[in-house]
């Protein structure tokens, strides 16, 4: 299982976690993050409405955050890393200086 804690402009919103055999993933507010009203959600698609999410796939929010084409396949080789593993990708490229407000760092266990 891997897991990332995801910031929204450095606040610390939530964990992001890949189940061991990659055919679910939950996103679940941090407690704190999730009680603040003035804090927004980190994107439409994973509301406020409720703490906890879960997908079958990486989520489309995170998945639009990775490269594509030409570039994915560069950054796959520098870090080998599969470039079918969209999570692992992830964890590697969106530590800083990311398209929006929103950045992923690997939680080790």
């Amino acid at each position: 299982m891997r897991k990332a804690a995801i910031y929204r402009n450095g606040v610390f919103a939530g964990v992001l976690t890949e189940q061991e055999d990659r055919k679910r993933y939950d996103f679940r507010y941090d407690d704190t993050y999730y009680a603040d009203e003035t804090l927004p959600p980190i994107s439409l698609t994973l509301p406020k409405t409720q703490q906890e999410h879960q997908c079958r796939h990486l989520f489309p929010f995170f998945a639009n955050m990775l490269s594509e084409g030409a570039n994915r396949d560069v950054q796959s080789r520098y870090l080998k890393i599969d470039e079918r593993d969209d999570f692992g990708i992830l964890l590697a490229t969106a530590q800083t200086d990311t398209i929006g407000a929103v950045t992923a760092k690997p939680i080790e266990e």
